[in-house]
Formats: structure tokens, C-alpha cells, sequence
């Protein structure tokens, strides 16, 4: 059989079963994705030294046992100038450096020969961390297992039941052999694993996530082939990283992904891990990788908005609370506004805060709740000036219960830098979706429909709209959807000759039963005459 993500993720999936058991899936998502983001790093080390000592054809515990006798400190053998050559090498390839002990598949022969310690295990995970400081890629990796908590009394009340559920957990990974599957097909399958974990999550921290094809419809949309800046994508900004799919969604649609550079901020500690996790993990380069833990909103960032970026994606938490401090006024973000979102409601202010970083002639493309589109008030006079001033190009509305973190309908807005028209384009798709048994599912063919609508911008009776400025101001800056592509289907009005003709049948059935009621009274069916006279009475 041949291996895709979907397999190996299910294998993975079963993995964890020593700690499904254990714990809700928010709490053991930690411990699986990341001891297989260990698994694959280790994994790597063993390639890239495979590779620079022309050893690529040789199999794992060859090129293991290789590796560790070369970078064995006590190994008197080697020359010491060479082996610190390989690992300025490895370190600067792989932004980390893993000794021979430290490596996974050396953790999983400690446990098969039963003298295997939890503390090592989370000495050798922080070693590998520790390898990056004073290093480029230190941003990349510190920190980064700080959600594998070998302590926790999830995993079981005493030292030794901790150990065998994280060995248990180790030894089912083990089994599924990495060394020999594709870069390209583990990256797939841990971006299958996050969409199961974010699909068994609670409404709060299913938020990580953003649905595979409403990230394909945005993706589509910000790399439209017919662009001619597509080719121009350098830098791709994502202010509610969540888990980084959306970016390497993106990315994996434009024209040169090898020239691409990842800037992101998340405020959830566990889910700014899972972000650098999730790019390394499908080959992107910690050089490539600027991602920043925090809120975007409190505290402007990267370089205080002096870096703008080709494209901007954002699926952030819908109508959150902010800090809308008076002072924030003078924020360069807010300021041409007049005014700030309200303090409940934080939705708009992300839009600001993405606007202020998109380059000339860049797209952005920001999910969010119907509300933003028609609420008065300051949001009212927000929307006013980003429709004055030619931002907005396409207000997509989306079918409900489609998120795992809300069942609202949603839209998706287009903003551009430097629009060469003065429209806005409305597409309804609020009914473009499969029903599944717990939530909708945009398909292929509506992830077409959808994105083939915005860049034909043209109208389609029921579906789309190109609304001109003049229409828009027409209707107070109101951006409902339903104001602009009109739905409803009017119910077909019979013609005088159907009308004649159901009438007649009508008569012929009439005239048919009083020929029975005749033909029974004339037979002497006394039965029948009875309830024919009580019908005339």
C-alpha cells in the first residue's frame, strides 16, 4: 500500500490511545504531536548527516549507528576537527543539534531494555532546545516542548505509572517508520491530526483551527493565478497564527513557495508551539520562520509596522474583548479612524491592525462574523472609511455550522492595497455545502464555485453581485448580503391555459363520483343511499 498523510495520521491517531484514555484531547493534543515533531527532528539529524557523509541509501540504525559514533565526544577515533565541522553543519541545517543519546530512536532503546526514566526524556528534549540559543533559529525553538509536561498527574498519579503510559505512548509511535516515509507525507499527516484534534475540541480551543476549504477558498483567492503580483510573493503575515495552516495553505498555492518567508503572532502559548511545530514539520526553515508569541492587538508587531507584507490572512477569535483604551487613539493603526472598535468586539480592530501591515498592491483576507458587515455605531463609521477609501473588494458569505469553534454563518472579506476598481463584489454561498452528520462541509466543486464567482466579478442571479460605491452609499454603507444578492425565488404563476385545465380535471373527477353515487342508488345499495342522504342533508 502505497502511504498518504491520511494513513499515516490514522496510525499515529491510535498511538494515542495510552492517553486518550488518560485525558481530554486538548491536554494529550500536547503530548502526540509533540513527541512526533521529536520523532521527525531526530529523524532529520539522522538525514542530514546521512546526506553530507554520502550515506543516503543506507537504512536507519546504519546511519544511527554511524552518527552516534562520529559525534561521540569519547570517541577518540574521530577527528575532532571534522566532527565539529558535521555539527556546525547540522545545527545550521536543521537549526538544532541532537546528540546520539538524545535521539528518539535512542529513547525508545532505553525503553525496550526497561531502564528508561521520564527525566531523561525531558533532558534530552531540553538539550535539544538549549542547542538552538545564541543560534539564528533560537526564536524558532525555545521553548518549543514546554507543553510536554512529564509531571502531570493526567499521565498517572505515581512516577512509575507516568512512565509506562509515556512508554506505551513512545512505543506505538515507534512503530510507524518515518525514517522510510516522505517529508512531503508527514507533513500531511500532522496537518491531518490538528484538523481531528480541532474537531474533538470544545468551542474555546477549537479556535487553533481554520477548516481545510474555507483556508482553500482564501488561499485560491490571495494567489489567483491571473495576478500578476502572485509571482511577487515574498511574505505571507498572520496575526492569530493559531496553528499555521492557513499560512502554509497559502503558500502551498502561490508560484515560488521556496521564496516565501512565515510571520506570525499567537497569543495561546500551546498554540504558538503548535505553529512552528506545524511549519518545520512540512520543510519550512527556521530562516524562513519569524513568529512571535503575544497579542497582536495590545502590542503592534513585527518592527512596530514598519515590515509590510505581499498577503495577510487572519481567522481570529470572533467578537473578543481588547483593551480599547482612549489612548490607543494615537495607535498609527487606529488613528485615520477617528474612532476605536468597541471593547467587546475586537473583530474590526484586528482588520485595522492587518491593514496597517499590507503592502502596496498587496491582499488581505480576514475571517469573521456577519456582525461586522452592518453593526452601527463606531463600527458603522469604521466601515464607512474603509469603503471610502477603496479597501474593501469582496464580502463572501459562508454556510453556518461549517467552524469547530462556532455554528454561526461567517464571511470572509477581501481587502486590497491600491484596488483599480471601485465595486465591491458579494457572493451569498451560505448554501455551498455538503451536510455531514455534525457539522456542514464546503466540497471541491463549492471551493470552485466560490472563487471562480470572485474572480469572474459578475453577476449571477442568487449568488453574486458587483455592487457599485454609488449603490453601496445607497444603502447607508451597509454591507448585509442579503441587501445585495437577492435569494429569493419568486413561485411560478400558473398560465391561464394550466389554470383551465386544472379546473377541467377538477370537473371531471367531480362528475365521475356523482355518476358512482347514481349508479349505487339506482343498484338499491341501501348502505350507499344512506350516507349519500346524509351528505345532502
Amino acid at each position: 500500500m502505497i502511504l498518504n498523510g491520511k494513513n499515516v495520521a490514522e496510525d499515529i491517531w491510535q498511538a494515542g490511545d495510552s492517553l486518550r484514555d488518560l485525558m481530554k484531547s486538548s491536554d494529550y493534543k500536547n503530548y502526540l504531536l509533540g513527541f512526533v515533531f521529536y520523532n521527525y527532528l531526530s529523524i532529520k539529524a539522522l538525514k542530514s548527516f546521512a546526506k553530507s557523509n554520502r550515506m543516503a541509501e543506507k537504512n536507519h540504525d546504519e546511519v544511527k549507528k554511524q552518527y552516534s559514533k562520529f559525534l561521540d565526544p569519547d570517541n577518540k577515533v574521530a577527528n575532532i576537527s571534522t566532527r565539529d565541522a558535521t555539527m556546525t553543519t547540522l545545527l545550521n541545517n536543521n537549526g538544532c543539534l541532537i546528540e546520539p543519546a538524545n535521539l528518539f530512536s535512542s529513547t525508545i532503546d532505553h525503553i525496550i531494555k526497561s531502564d528508561f526514566e521520564l527525566q531523561d526524556l525531558k533532558s534530552a528534549l531540553h538539550k535539544i532546545e538549549l542547542s538552538a540559543s545564541n543560534q539564528n533559529s533560537n526564536s524558532e525553538f525555545e521553548n518549543i516542548f514546554a507543553d510536554i509536561d512529564l509531571d502531570s498527574n493526567m499521565l498517572g498519579a505515581t512516577l512509575a505509572q507516568r512512565n509506562r503510559v509515556i512508554s506505551e505512548t513512545l512505543l506505538s509511535l515507534n512503530s510507524i517508520n518515518l525514517y522510510d516515509i516522505d517529508d512531503e507525507v508527514i507533513g500531511e499527516a500532522f496537518e491531518y491530526l490538528i484538523a481531528e484534534f480541532a474537531s474533538e475540541a470544545d468551542k474555546k480551543t477549537g479556535e487553533f483551527y481554520t477548516p481545510h476549504h474555507v483556508s482553500d477558498i482564501i488561499s485560491k483567492i490571495l494567489t489567483d493565478n491571473g495576478n500578476d503580483n502572485n509571482e511577487q510573493i515574498r511574505s505571507i503575515y498572520d496575526p492569530a497564527a493559531g496553528s499555521a495552516s492557513l499560512l502554509l495553505n497559502v503558500a502551498r498555492n502561490a508560484a515560488r513557495p521556496d521564496l516565501i518567508k512565515y510571520y506570525g503572532q499567537e497569543l495561546d502559548s500551546s498554540n504558538y508551539n503548535l505553529s512552528r511545530m506545524n511549519l518545520m514539520i512540512h520543510g519550512v526553515s527556521y530562516e524562513d520562520i519569524e513568529f512571535r508569541n503575544g497579542d497582536s492587538l495590545d502590542k503592534d508587531w513585527p518592527d512596530e509596522g514598519t515590515t509590510k507584507f505581499d498577503r495577510v490572512v487572519m481567522n481570529p477569535p470572533y467578537s473578543a474583548r481588547w483593551d480599547n483604551d482612549e489612548a490607543r487613539i494615537r495607535d498609527p493603526r487606529f488613528m485615520f479612524y477617528g474612532v476605536l472598535p468597541p471593547k467587546s468586539k475586537a473583530d474590526l480592530a484586528f482588520v485595522l491592525h492587518g491593514l496597517y501591515h499590507l503592502k502596496e498592491g498587496g491582499t488581505m483576507a480576514v475571517v469573521l462574523p456577519h456582525g461586522v458587515l452592518f453593526r452601527g455605531a463606531k463600527e458603522g463609521r469604521i466601515r464607512e472609511q474603509l469603503i471610502k477609501e477603496n479597501k474593501i473588494d469582496a464580502v463572501i458569505g459562508l454556510p453556518a455550522n461549517i467552524f469547530h469553534s462556532t455554528s454561526i454563518p461567517t464571511t470572509i472579506l477581501v481587502f486590497k492595497e491600491n484596488k483599480d476598481n471601485s465595486d465591491v463584489m458579494f457572493i451569498d454561498a451560505s448554501d455551498e455545502f455538503k451536510k455531514d452528520r455534525n457539522e456542514n462541509t464546503i466540497t471541491d466543486d463549492n471551493v470552485n464555485k466560490i472563487v471562480d464567482g470572485y474572480l469572474n466579478r459578475k453577476d449571477i442571479q442568487g449568488f453574486a453581485h458587483v455592487a457599485s460605491l454609488e449603490e453601496i452609499e445607497e444603502k447607508e454603507f451597509n454591507l448585509n448580503i442579503p441587501r445585495y444578492v437577492d435569494t429569493y425565488v419568486p413561485e411560478k404563476r400558473p398560465s391561464t391555459t394550466e389554470l383551465l385545465d386544472e379546473n377541467k380535471a377538477i370537473q371531471d373527477q367531480i362528475d365521475a363520483n356523482n355518476k358512482k353515487m347514481k349508479a349505487l342508488i339506482e343498484d338499491g345499495d341501501d348502505e350507499a343511499s344512506i350516507i349519500i342522504n346524509n351528505l345532502i342533508k
